[in-house]
Parts: C-alpha cells; structure tokens; sequence
C-alpha cells in the first residue's frame, strides 16, 4: 500500500498541469494568495474525486439520492483515500436545530434522561409515584357531573404497520369503535392501514355520562382499559367547555402526582424531543421563541397620527384603516395633528384596544359606520391575512418553556439532580465539568450505573472535543442559525474526532477562521488528533502558527488567478524558511506588515447601558477618524456591542433605514458628527450565474455605454440595453444570457455545456460584431481586473472603478465571474472597493467584520493600507478582528472579554496596540500577551 498521494497534471479551474506528491496520514497545509488555487486543488480536485469514486462504488438506485459529483479535470490520482470535507458553510438555517443536535449530544442526553430520569410534579417539584387502578378510578369518579366521557384505552402509539391482526381481534372481543389517527372508526366496517405509516390507534371501551348511577359501570370500564393497554387510560370530555375541565386526560397505573392530581406518560426518548408532540411545549411548538408585535415598532410616539405615527396602517397609502381610524378619533374627540406620545393614556388605549364610539367614514363612494377595534387587533388580523409585518414584529422567548423548547413535565425529570434544560443551557466548558465530576452520579443504583454507563461514555467525549476546539463558551441550546462558519466548522472537527475513522482523508477549509491566537492552539491539538488516529489531515490555511505545526507545506502561486494554479513550495517547515517564495518571506520576517498608527483619540462615539447577550450594564467610547480594532476570544461580545448594539442605531440615524432591531434602554452619542455608516459583511454579492463583479460595482453600465457609443453601434440604432446579457435584444436566446446550458443526466450529475450558439460568450452574434478597440464586450467581460486595467486607462469612470478593485488585491478575478464561485473574502472586499468608488466626504463610519477571512499575509498587508488610507481621508474605520497583523497596526483597541460566554461581556483594556501589549500582566488581556509577542518578533 503507497504511503503517498500523487496527483497526474490536474488542470482544474486555473491549475496549471498540476504534478504533486504528498505524504500519507500527516497534517499537511495548503497555503498561498487568495484566488491562487489552494482550495481549488484540496477541494475541487483531491475531495472531488475522492467522492465520485466512492459514489461510483454505489448501485445507482443508492446514487439518486446523492448529491452528484462530477470529475475534476485531472489524468489521475494515486493512493486516494475515502475523503471528508469540512468547510466553513454554516450548520443549519432550520430554527429547531441546535449545537445539541446537529453534534448529536443531545440524543444521547434524551436517551440518558429517559433510562436513568427521576420524575418530578412539574407543578409542586414533588417526586412522582405509580397510581393503583383504584387511584385511577377515584381520580375518574372525581370529574364534574354531567361530564359526557369518552374512556379510551390506548393501544398503538405512532408506529408503522396495518395492524390488521389487533383490529380483528378488536372486533372478536366485542369493540366497536376506535379512534385510529385521530379519527373515530367504526370497527365493523373495513379499516386498512398504510403498513409504511405511523399510526395511533385507541379502542373505545364506553362512552358515558359521569353520574352517581353510572358510578360502578366507570369503574369497570376502567379496570377493562387498564387491563386491555397494560396500565393506560385516556378520557375524552366532548363537553369540556360546558363543564369547564379539559379535553384530554391521561392515566396511568405507571406514574402519577396524587397532591397534584397528575398522571404521566412513560418516560421514553421523544418525552425530550422539541420536535414531537411528545415532548415540544405546546405554547412554541418546541421551537423556544414567540413572535409579537413590537409597539415601538408599530408607533412612532414622536409623530402625530396624521403624519403616520401608526406605522402599520399609514403604509398602506392612507388606506382603509386609516379612514376609519381618522373617523374613529374625530368621534373620541382625540386630536390627530399632535405628536402620539402628548395624547392622554385614555386616548391612547382607544387607539390601541378599540373605543365604543362608532366612526362614519367614506370609502370607495360609500359611506360606512364602524367600530374601531384597535391597532393590536388589525394588526393580527393581517398577520392571519399572511401580510408580511415581519419589521413590526419582535422576537421574544417563549414565557411558558423559558425559552427551553420543552413540555412543563419534559423539564421536571431530573438525572444528578439536574434538568435537560439545565444542562443544555451551560456553557460547554461547564456542562464538561459536571459529566466528568463522578461525585454527580455516586447516587445512582446498580442497575442506574449499568443503563448510565455506555451512554455517559458518548456523551462525555462528544463534549470533550467540543471543549477541546475552543468552543467552551457556546451552550448546547444554542440556534444552530447563529452559530458562525467557523464554530460550525470546528464543530464538525469535534464530531469526526469522536466518530473514531481511521484511514480517512480530511480536507479542511481555514479552521482557525474566527479564532483567537489563544484557541488556535487547542485547534492545532485537535487536527493532530484527528491525524495521530491514523487519517490524512489536509488543511486549507494562512495562519502562521497553523503553517508551522504542518508536517508538510503545500505553497500554491506565485501570484492569483490566471497568474496562479502553480506549486512552487512543496516540503517541511524547514525547507520552507529557506525558500524565496512570498509565503516564506513573510514567515520568515523579511517581510513585514507596519503601517504608522498614531493617530489622536479626540471625538467619540459614546455608548452607554448596553445589556445584551452576555453583556450587562456596559459603557464605552470607541474614538472617530481612526482605524479601531474590537478584539477578544470567540463569544467575547464583539459582535453584540458592535452589530447589534451600535450598527442598528446607526444605520437609523445616518442612513435612515426604517427595520431596525435596536437595543432597549442603549444611548448612544457622537453619531451625529457621521454622515453615514457602510457595513461590509462576508455575504454573496449575488446567488446566481447572472451576478458578477462588473454588475455589482457599476463597472456594467459604464461598460455598456461605451459600447453603445462606438461608431458601428450607432449606425445600427444599438442602444444601451443591447449589451445586457440579461433582456431579449443582444443576448444569445438559447442559453438566455448564461453562457451554459444545463443537460439533465438522471444517475450521473447534471453537466454544464458551454452553449453551441455563442460559445458560451452570452451575447448573439450580432451584438459580438460590435468593437471597442477590437474587442467585443464578451471579451472585456473574460478580462481580469489588472487586463482591463490596462485596457480602460484613457476612461477615468471605468479606470477609477478597477483601481479600486486591484488595491484591494482582486486584480485576479475577471470582471465576469460567476458571483457564486466567489469566496466571502472576495465578496467582502468587492462590497469594500465599491464603496472605495464612490465619491469621499471624510465622515463616514465604515464597519467590517473579520474582513481578513480567507487573506494571505500580501493580502492583509494590502488590505490594511486600504484602511488606513480611508482613515487619512478623515474616515472612522471598525474593525472585529483576530489578526495580529491588523491589531498591531490599529490606532485603537478595545479589548473584550476576558473569556468567552458568561465569563465575558466585559472590556478587559482599552489602548493603542502598544499599551494593550504591555499591559497584559495587569489587564489579564490574552490580545495583550500575543500582542508582546507579535511586537517583540
């Protein structure tokens, strides 16, 4: 067996006849310049082919459901292992996923609770018992008179089969009804059951009034249910409503509160799942939050009502609602022309609650007479209507389950004196430390160990390596939908590791994204972990202590794009500090990324009383026309003070955008000397073949003007529109515009072909005849940024736009890539020079979080004078930042922390790089120690 891969000339994307050997079952790192070909070689190739084969090996009824993968453009791969990828797409968008399920701690703790759980009354706290068929009866006995029952003895319980067997034996007893799904069923007529559907099925045992003289015809039908379903009972009241009790009641022989008058279902698996009806708290539907309306965001207390203080009607262009409200305040004598918040409070309950005065209005030519029934009301009614008042609506924890998913009874059974909502609401690091405490479990009898054991093992390592990659601050509550690329990646790291395979090849991409330096290291421990178990641990990667820990380095470049896709590094750690390639210079030193930063702290922005997340009662002051970096480890509350807090506000008050979620009880001063804020995030600049770096900065239009312009489209009458790619007219109809025309392959995957009509250069024929300096608009279209650079020198509105592309070192991207091939980096900084294209006033408020994802260090170095220069134009930069390089090159640092979770939400120092740095000992600051070292190297 080769302890080797080898990779025959792979010409994939912009691989230049790639020849490559690598050592087997070592961490190898894949390094190199944004866009130069790194992830298109671990990924697009190694990965690629190492799952058709696997798929391949498959029969093709198993291939349908797959998704189906093509094969990379490559002669051949040797020594090719099963491969694994673990990229940075977050987990799950789904709201019912948590950091419990999708890493499957959370079925083990299930299993765990429903084994070895004690029961607890979820209303009095009190231990539970099992009820004798006499308790059953008395408690029966007990309902209201006149109570018209139903006593069902439950048989089946949501499973699969048809169950003709039970019914017939049903109908040899003498039963002659049953409720089957639901539904009442007569069991002399022919019942068939779907055998491939779960179904749930009660026999009718009687159906009868509650009434001294029935007193000993209950108790028998009670003991006859008892005794058919092996210690279960329903009742179903028909006339709850009259007799004010409840629908449903179950009983059981098994457990039951006899203070609380409260029978429980066995504990089994789905008694703690948020997404059964066995478990979910009825009130959320499991799902913990509740949407209400926010009045803050309904009303505008500022404006009058005339001027549309009542935002969710005014909208509707003065509509319907608005008349008769208008009519509704005329007749309560309410003046609608002052601002809302000088009204009475009786007035303002009218308008919010309904008043009794009828209003007379005119609508459509006809006069109405109606009562005002409040804006609350309206508003629900047209959320029932499916209007979409999402920007009017809040988000709030469900006051019922607490925010924990679960039933009231769910959340009562205890294991170590602990509930699962207890559990799962501790910070990983926390819930790894009561597991491992054997003090916890010392209670638990015999036969409690043996059933504990097996499930306690799982759960202990799963937590163990999710504490070991940094994420002990995350709770295993937590919504999956707010859990960042990087944690999701890490944690499916943490998953592999605990899944035990061997002989598998990894392929990661830039696990340390979102990391501080303090947890790089736990990260470097855990991929070598994941190696020593005997796997090949391939990781894509530009952080520097990362390349270090590497068994071997793969440098891909020597510049990007069509400039890239060659090795020229490939051997140990050593080797490399002997090499001349741009990788090596800057871990070596001879390059380095200073940039002066010493500019005055003299205006602020002052925030005050932010309580949020794990943040509480905090003030700050973050310094104008400077570049100011929001430092601290994962879970600090970066993100919270900044995107959560300051950005809403600001977005409101300079950009005036209308949904904003804002922070109760923050103020916030020091924006008004701002003019506008840009926050550039990591998003798609588009999610289809349609979207490019040209349409997206504008670069499109000035490029089909020109076109439009050209002599030869004149004489044709070609306007404007003719060089859309995206309207009938100039584009090619048979691929509508997209170069490519998708064949269905059924078992194989669906190939893209380039279109035989254009040639995949998207345009008709006629439009192609049209040139500027001899090229057509698809040829300028397939140019890159440092081409068109060249091409566009002598026009100032195309030239400004591409300079600022290449200044934030995408020269290599052509002006018509598909925007879904596009990394976030690449995204992030297309978003960065657009804004860099436009006109400057020198009091914007630019906010950027981690924009040194997926950066090599030429990258960063680029990336940080690009800030700096927007800070020399009397800009104030933000940035959220873990890179050194970036930090040790801020004006300003806040510092947050000290750790992650509940134990940060504070500001451990504040300072310029060098005060941080040298306060560390003091402050306790971990930016502050790898600061010194940064500094001092």
């Amino acid at each position: 067996m080769t302890d080797s891969i080898k990779i025959y000339n792979a010409k994939e994307n912009n691989l230049k006849n790639i020849n490559l050997e690598i050592p087997k079952n070592k961490l190898i790192v894949f390094t190199g310049l944004s866009g130069s070909g790194k992830s298109t070689l671990a990924f697009d190739t190694l990965y690629a082919e190492g799952q058709r084969r696997y798929i391949e090996s498959l029969s093709a009824y198993a291939r349908q459901f797959l998704d189906k993968v093509g094969k990379p453009d490559v002669e051949r791969i040797e020594g090719l292992t099963p491969a694994i990828a673990i990229d940075q797409k977050t987990t799950s968008k789904n709201p019912r996923s948590t950091v419990g399920t999708i890493t499957e701690v959370y079925d083990y703790f299930r299993l765990l609770y429903a084994r070895v759980g004690t029961q607890h009354c979820h209303k009095c706290g009190k231990p539970i018992s099992k009820m004798s068929a006499s308790d059953v009866i008395e408690q029966v006995l007990q309902l209201p008179d006149e109570s018209k029952i139903v006593i069902l003895a439950p048989l089946v319980n949501r499973k699969k089969g048809s169950f003709a067997d039970m019914l017939e034996s049903l109908r040899g007893k003498g039963y002659v009804r049953a409720t089957i799904d639901g539904v009442m069923v007569r069991l002399d007529e022919e019942v068939e059951l779907e055998k491939n559907k779960m179904h749930t099925i009660k026999v009718v045992i009687d159906r009868v009034v509650v009434k001294a003289e029935n007193k000993d015809r209950i108790a028998q039908d009670v003991e006859k249910a008892l005794k058919e379903s092996f210690g279960e009972l329903e009742i179903e009241i028909m006339n709850h409503e009259e007799v004010g009790t409840q629908k449903h009641i179950h009983y059981s022989e098994h457990m039951a509160c006899f203070d609380c008058k409260i029978s429980f279902e066995p504990l089994e698996p789905l008694t703690f799942s948020f997404n059964s009806p066995k478990g979910a708290c009825p009130s959320c539907d499991g799902l913990g939050i509740r949407y209400a309306l926010d009045m803050k965001k309904v009303i505008n207390e500022s404006l009058s009502i005339d001027d549309g203080a009542i935002r969710v009607i005014y909208g509707f262009n003065k509509g319907y609602y608005f008349k008769m409200l208008k009519a509704h305040c005329e007749a309560a004598g309410i003046d609608t022309s002052v601002p809302f918040d000088t009204l009475e409070e009786h007035q303002k309950k009218s308008i919010l609650h309904g008043g009794v005065e009828d209003a007379v209005f005119t609508w459509k030519r006809h006069q109405l007479t109606r009562k005002w029934e409040g804006i609350v009301k309206i508003a629900y009614d047209m959320i029932k209507d499916e209007k979409d008042l999402g920007e009017y609506m809040t988000e709030k924890s469900c006051s019922d389950c607490g925010g924990n998913r679960l039933k009231p009874s769910s959340q009562a059974v205890k294991v170590a004196n602990k509930t699962i909502s207890e559990i799962i609401t501790l910070p990983i690091e926390d819930a790894f430390k009561f597991f491992h405490d054997e003090e916890n479990f010392k209670y638990f009898n015999d036969q409690s160990q043996m059933i504990s054991a097996p499930i306690l093992k799982e759960i202990k390592e799963r937590i163990f390596f999710l504490n070991d990659v940094g994420l002990g601050y995350i709770t295993l509550g937590r919504d999956a939908r707010t859990i960042s690329g990087g944690e999701a990646q890490r944690i499916r790291v943490a998953s592999q590791i605990g899944s035990g395979l061997t002989g598998v090849m990894y392929v990661l991409d830039e696990p340390s994204i979102g990391l501080h330096e303090r947890d790089t290291n736990k990260l470097i421990k855990t991929l070598r972990a994941l190696q020593e178990k005997g796997n090949t641990v391939i990781v894509v990667e530009h952080d520097k202590e990362t390349i270090e820990a590497a068994d071997f380095i793969v440098d891909i470049g020597p510049n990007a794009g069509k400039y890239g896709g060659e090795i020229v590094f490939a051997g140990t750690l050593k080797q490399m500090m002997k090499a001349k390639t741009l990788t090596a210079q800057y871990m070596t030193g001879k390059k380095k990324i200073n940039y002066v930063h010493n500019r005055p702290q003299e205006k602020f922005i002052e925030i005050k009383n932010v309580t949020i997340n794990n943040i509480k009662n905090l003030d700050i002051q973050i310094p104008l026309k400077n570049l100011c970096a929001i430092t601290g480890v994962s879970g600090s509350g970066k993100s919270s003070l900044i995107l959560q807090t300051l950005l809403p506000v600001a977005k409101e008050l300079l950009n005036h955008a209308r949904k904003v979620n804002k922070v109760d009880g923050v103020s916030i001063e020091g924006l008004e000397d701002l003019d506008k804020v840009i926050y550039l995030d990591q998003s798609p600049i588009g999610r289809t073949p349609r979207s490019n770096p040209a349409t997206y900065t504008g670069l499109m239009d000035e490029i089909r003007v020109l076109f439009s312009k050209t002599k030869e489209a004149q004489l044709r009458g070609y306007q404007i529109g003719r060089f859309s790619f995206n309207v009938k007219g100039g584009r090619c109809e048979k691929c509508q515009g997209e170069g490519e025309i998708k064949i269905e392959m059924h078992f194989l995957p669906d190939i893209m072909v380039k279109c035989d009509e254009c040639h995949g250069k998207r345009y008709n024929a006629q439009t192609l005849e049209i040139l500027y300096k001899g090229k057509s608009i698809s040829d300028v279209l397939n140019m890159s940024v440092d081409e068109a650079l060249e091409f566009f020198k002598k026009v100032p509105k195309i030239f400004a736009k591409l300079e600022t592309l290449q200044n934030v070192g995408l020269g290599y991207i052509t002006l018509g890539q598909n925007a879904v091939t596009l990394s976030g980096g690449e995204a992030q900084r297309i978003k960065l020079s657009k804004e860099l294209s436009k006109k400057d006033t020198g009091n914007t408020l630019y906010v950027l979080d981690e924009p040194t994802t997926g950066l090599h260090f030429a990258d960063v170095d680029r990336l940080t004078k690009v800030l700096h220069h927007l800070v020399d134009l009397g800009n104030s930069v933000l940035v959220i930042e873990h890179n050194l390089d970036v930090i040790k090159n801020s004006d300003w640092v806040i510092d947050m922390g000290p750790d992650g979770g509940n134990k940060g939400g504070q500001i451990v120092d504040i300072g310029t790089p060098e005060q941080i740095a040298a306060n560390h000992k003091k402050s306790g600051s971990y930016t502050g120690y790898y600061l010194e070292k940064e500094l001092n190297s």
